[in-house]
């Protein structure tokens, strides 16, 4: 009896281990976490701060090319078969008209140098330093507009995932409601006090309902999936949302919003194609600084040793050594026109850059008002939707009580049924539709200026 008591009280040790386990694996979320948990672990915001890092570099790698290049080698030779060379008899005391056979060098040869090299003067590059603060900046708004699509696409997903849940509440509800109408019916029909096409009527009601259910019921777990990878959560995890959609949907109700008023120019999307004509401009002042000339030094020195035999670890081994020092200019004089061509090139893309910065002015400012537009439908079709359903539950109500005495029929209670269940989805989508509304309005509103990024 004792050991049975002590096998049941590790078993449900192990159990309650077993479900902590589960607990901590599944993870809830509000909306407002979920965004955040997505800016910093989601798979596009991580690419983002990758490209970032990236730029940082470039930007180190360019200044670098303007600093001190130190580089250094080292050589060893063993002429295994020293090579011959015939010189005049005579010089070596012989007949003149013959050759003698000699051998320059020794057998092994060792030598170092060290080089430093010192850009002094370069066009390109004061306008290469340029081109790189253009560039992180570009990486920085990237990342920016990144997060704001981020932000949009979590908050999609999120309402989907409540949307999906709502649904499959609403139509556990209804195929409730419909059973038990369809077994009263059944059983009125019994004594002969209904028709048998009353109970076919809700029995095609029962079976669609049963059918959107189940749907429902998928849609729900694919919407989740949808909801983990734009968080950047594997879908094998668990996760569960903590937020209401009707709640949800209350908080999303600002009416200030819509008169929230803004600097196109601070728009992200305005604030990208602003880097871009800078890019170009820039790249315009790279092709005129290849004009200039460009100067540059440098200094090295070095070491060698040569013996017949390998005694270059010696005490006693001769090293003889030197060093050079150069300056070297190097002025661009006559292209044929090559340089000329490549700056007219540029110049002409920076004026089409330009053209696409005043596109892009009026295009954000055309998206703001239609946002605005979609937020203040969304809002009044909420309004809309909200009586459309008091009004079809009430309808539903009375044709429910008609059919039972025996006033309305099996059709007419189909009908208001069917208005009742599609004036719910109606709701729930227009629930939905001011949360992705309102979140699409304030990215285009967002001015969030991306936080300065400090050289590593």
């Amino acid at each position: 009896m004792k050991h049975i008591f002590l096998i049941a009280f590790f078993a449900f040790s192990i159990y309650s281990q077993a479900q902590e386990t589960v607990n901590l694996q599944q993870r809830t979320f509000t909306l407002e976490e979920a965004i955040q948990f997505g800016l910093e672990n989601g798979y596009n915001s991580r690419i983002a701060k990758k490209d970032v890092a990236i730029a940082l570099k470039q930007k180190w790698e360019i200044i670098a090319q303007g600093l001190p290049q130190i580089s250094g080698d080292a050589n060893y030779n063993n002429n295994l078969k020293q090579p011959v060379t015939l010189i005049p008899g005579e010089v070596a005391g012989g007949e003149p008209g013959t050759f003698v056979p000699v051998t320059f060098g020794t057998k092994h040869s060792v030598n170092a140098t060290g080089t430093w090299n010192q850009l002094i003067f370069d066009g390109s590059y004061i306008v290469g330093i340029q081109s790189a603060k253009t560039l992180l900046q570009i990486s920085e708004n990237a990342k920016v507009k990144t997060d704001l699509e981020v932000k949009k696409a979590i908050t999609d997903a999120y309402g989907n995932v409540l949307l999906a849940s709502e649904s499959v509440t609403i139509l556990k509800k209804n195929l409730s409601t419909v059973e038990k109408n369809l077994n009263d019916t059944r059983k009125i029909f019994e004594n002969g006090l209904a028709e048998e096409e009353d109970v076919e009527q809700l029995e095609i009601t029962r079976l669609n309902l049963e059918a959107n259910l189940n749907n429902s019921i998928r849609m729900q777990s694919i919407a989740y999936d949808m909801l983990k990878v734009t968080m950047g959560i594997p879908v094998t995890e668990e996760i569960k949302v903590t937020d209401n959609l009707s709640e949800l949907s209350e908080e999303n109700f600002n009416l200030l919003l819509l008169s929230k008023e803004m600097n196109v120019e601070e728009n992200i999307d305005y604030r990208i194609a602003e880097d871009q004509a800078n890019l170009s401009e820039v790249e315009v002042k790279l092709e005129k600084s290849k004009a200039l000339p460009t100067l540059s030094a440098f200094v090295n020195y070095g070491v060698a040793g040569y013996s017949d035999e390998f005694t270059f670890f010696n005490s006693d081994q001769d090293y003889f050594t030197q060093s050079v020092l150069g300056v070297n200019l190097s002025i661009p004089i006559f292209s044929s026109g090559m340089r000329s061509a490549k700056t007219a090139q540029k110049q002409l893309a920076f004026e089409q850059a330009k053209l696409q910065l005043e596109q892009t002015k009026n295009q954000v400012t055309l998206e703001i008002a239609n946002a605005r537009n979609e937020y203040q439908f969304a809002l009044e079709n909420y309004e809309n939707k909200q009586r459309n359903l008091e009004l079809a539950e009430r309808i539903e109500k009375k044709n429910s009580i008609k059919f039972f005495e025996g006033i309305a029929t099996s059709f007419e209670l189909s009908e208001a049924q069917q208005q009742l269940f599609q004036a719910q989805q109606d709701y729930l989508q227009s629930m939905l539709d001011v949360i992705s509304t309102k979140a699409e309005l304030e990215n285009l509103l967002d001015t969030t200026k991306y936080p300065e990024n400090k050289d590593e």
